[in-house]
């Protein structure tokens, strides 16, 4: 480590020094809205560049593939990044947020007040029962395909993995039919874990809780780690730090058993993926922690790719493709049975880094994931390209602001956790292949927004305790805006919880 601290250049202390001010500045913004998802961002990129240089050995790797003014570049592309991203992100939320700027962070008040509101709670179980009807559909149309092999769809740990959602690297014809099934599979399994965190009937929970035995074993014993990510994470961040009792280090505690738990399941997936299927090898060896001492996370090398992509620019074996790569990644929802030309996604960049051409589809060995930073330089060059993908970065910040803001409304809150933890994701790829169950997460909460009746949609006023000690109802202020502490719940308002170390730290915090 003190090898690589002494040859890291002036433009990765630029980055740092970033890194920290943009940090404090989020810190001090979680009001209104953009402070959470900013910080995910900055530590997105905390960890997939600033990371990769110690994780993978800075001296003995990077120094040593690049030439010093490569990565002294990569560096300020990154510095070029962070400037951006800090400077738009503000203007941005004031433009596309406007009419709810007076508003306070939803999910801050969450933390002061607790998820157990009335609101929160028909919402999730409304959310609940939308779930759950799009997993029943998905049951039958995998019991349609699979008939007798169908408990192994749901438990692949007793025999196999069977999936009825195949489909190849480039989907062709209608696959998208199977890509679809399986992100909003994904999608409604991270819902249920959020909902059995959170709920408070105890009918829905168990319900919820049931639903997850049902549909994560689909995806926790396959091989993409994102997915499993995606799915779990948002359950364990809403029950630590909205419903588990006690104070910031207790829930820290938690929070570092359920990341190591997390992550010996990752390095068993690594260990063992590409040479036989997770069921099978956890059939044959179990989760023999022994044997996962020396396994290396692979892909957390976003800035070695940068590096790579700089070079392979400076040198002509690539060439920028001035938004091609995003265009790709626009389009990518169009079904190929409907534009049988669609444009592939990266795989040029893939065949540059020296992988190959595998069949006449286009399909390669391998694909290659260039990370937020280097798809920008990949489109738009090492100036513009970091500018782009701030940008792109900005505007998301800002989406997940919006729900944040809105949280009350229905289906705002899983989406806003499901969005916090795609960040990560994004990391490796601004694309759709991570969004989709986002983006299909937010359509049908639209859907259902608009087609439940008028009155689900109405938020009750709440009844507050005066001085006297007798209920009385008055006018309800925005949810967004700051609420006295409510003791009394019969049919609204905000519930005081037994968590003074957090009450404590959030209002010293904002």
């Amino acid at each position: 480590m003190f090898e690589t601290l002494s040859i890291l250049p002036i433009s990765f202390w630029v980055v740092i020094a970033l890194l920290i001010g943009g940090g404090v500045w989020s810190f001090r913004r979680m009001n209104d809205g953009t402070g959470l998802p900013l910080l995910a961002v900055l530590g997105t990129a905390t960890a997939w560049y600033v990371g990769d240089a110690f994780y993978n050995d800075y001296a003995n790797n990077h120094a040593k593939l690049f030439e010093a003014g490569t990565l002294a570049g990569a560096w300020w592309q990154v510095a070029w990044f962070l400037v951006v991203l800090l400077v738009m992100t503000p203007p941005i939320h004031h433009w596309v947020n406007r009419p709810y700027l007076q508003r306070r962070s939803g999910v801050m008040q969450m933390f002061q007040y607790g998820a157990d509101q009335p609101v929160i709670q028909r919402q999730l179980n409304a959310l609940f029962a939308g779930c759950t009807l799009v997993s029943i559909v998905l049951f039958l149309i995998a019991l349609a395909i699979l008939k007798g092999e169908i408990i192994y769809y749901l438990f692949p740990f007793l025999g196999h993995n069977a999936s009825p959602w195949s489909h190849g690297q480039i989907g062709a014809g209608f696959d998208c039919f199977s890509i679809l099934a399986v992100y909003l599979n994904l999608l409604v399994a991270t819902m249920f874990g959020v909902v059995a965190a959170l709920a408070t009937d105890r009918r829905i929970r168990r319900f919820a809780l049931m639903l997850c035995l049902f549909t994560w074993p689909y995806f926790i014993f396959d091989r993409t780690r994102n997915s499993m990510l995606a799915m779990v994470i948002p359950a364990i961040l809403c029950w630590v730090f909205l419903r588990l009792r006690g104070g910031m280090w207790k829930k820290l505690l938690v929070l570092l058993a359920c990341f190591l738990l997390v992550n010996v399941w990752m390095k068993f997936v690594i260990a063992n993926r590409s040479e036989m299927n997770i069921t099978d090898a956890f059939k044959q060896k179990g989760l023999n922690l022994s044997d996962q001492k020396k396994v290396h996370n692979e892909g957390l090398n976003m800035f070695e790719e940068l590096c790579w992509i700089s070079s392979f620019i400076d040198n002509g074996k690539f060439q920028a493709n001035w938004g091609g790569l995003y265009f790709a990644e626009l389009v990518n929802p169009i079904p190929r049975a409907l534009w049988p030309g669609k444009p592939l996604i990266g795989l040029d960049y893939a065949i540059a880094r020296g992988h190959h051409v595998t069949g006449p589809s286009g399909t390669v060995d391998t694909t290659i994931a260039v990370g937020f930073i280097g798809g920008g330089v990949v489109n738009f060059g090492r100036f513009l390209g970091p500018m782009a993908a701030a940008l792109l970065m900005s505007l998301w910040v800002v989406w997940l602001a919006r729900l944040d803001l809105n949280v009350h409304a229905l289906g705002r809150l899983p989406l806003f956790s499901l969005g916090l933890i795609l960040t990560f994701n994004l990391g490796r790829d601004i694309s759709f292949l991570v969004l989709y169950p986002f983006v299909f997460g937010a359509l049908v909460v639209w859907c259902m927004d608009h087609f439940q009746p008028q009155t689900a949609r109405t938020i009750p006023a709440p009844v507050v305790a005066p001085a006297s000690g007798h209920a009385t109802t008055q006018p309800r202020p925005a949810f967004g805006k700051r609420l006295p502490f409510v003791r009394r719940a019969t049919s609204g308002g905000f519930v005081k919880k037994s968590h003074p170390g957090m009450r404590n730290f959030i209002s010293k915090v904002v």
